[in-house]
């Protein structure tokens, strides 16, 4: 019986770990609302909040802007790069966008307002893949320039605390079990 419990409490374990490891999470781009806008200096670009937080797969990047004023628009890297608005992925202009990270890799995205990503209004996100993130590994870092690509963040990402409440969820049910 003690070796059925003990299976039991295991698995309990193994599962809230999988559940704290996998959750994805709704990301306020800038940590707060309405941070899309032009930073006032380099250390409040977005992309050194970027360096500072970790992305996984099934994350979703929520902006909110005045839509009369601004847009999101997701672009590849060489229009990132060059702050070009004609020929975007997708263009959001709801003023609430969300973004799913579906798929690890860098994402690119500038205002589509006019002179805005010239001025610094633009975002990169490196997106872990789900064994980088599993095993703690942080991808490559990108190049860095002003205004540009965020740096792959290496600091250890804290478990959240519904995985957290899971996870002793889990050991106190196999305590009472014994």
């Amino acid at each position: 019986m003690a070796s059925h419990k003990a299976a039991l409490l295991s698995s309990i374990v193994i599962v809230s770990l999988f559940v704290t490891f996998t959750e994805a999470r709704d990301i306020m781009v800038g940590g707060k609302n309405y941070s899309w806008k032009i930073p006032s200096s380099e250390s409040d670009s977005l992309n050194k909040w970027a360096e500072s937080s970790r992305f996984r797969v099934g994350d979703t990047l929520v902006w909110t802007y005045d839509p009369k004023k601004d847009s999101v628009l997701q672009v590849i890297k060489k229009d990132y790069e060059t702050c070009n608005t004609s020929s975007p992925l997708v263009t959001y202009k709801d003023g609430n966008t969300k973004v799913k990270l579906d798929k690890s890799g860098p994402y690119y995205f500038i205002s589509g307002a006019d002179g805005h990503c010239e001025q610094g209004q633009k975002l990169i996100t490196v997106v872990m893949s789900m064994r980088s993130h599993f095993m703690d590994i942080s991808p490559a870092p990108s190049p860095v320039e002003f205004g540009g690509p965020a740096v792959a963040p290496t600091s250890t990402a804290g478990v959240n605390l519904r995985g957290s409440l899971g996870l002793i969820f889990g050991v106190l049910t196999g305590l009472i079990l014994f």
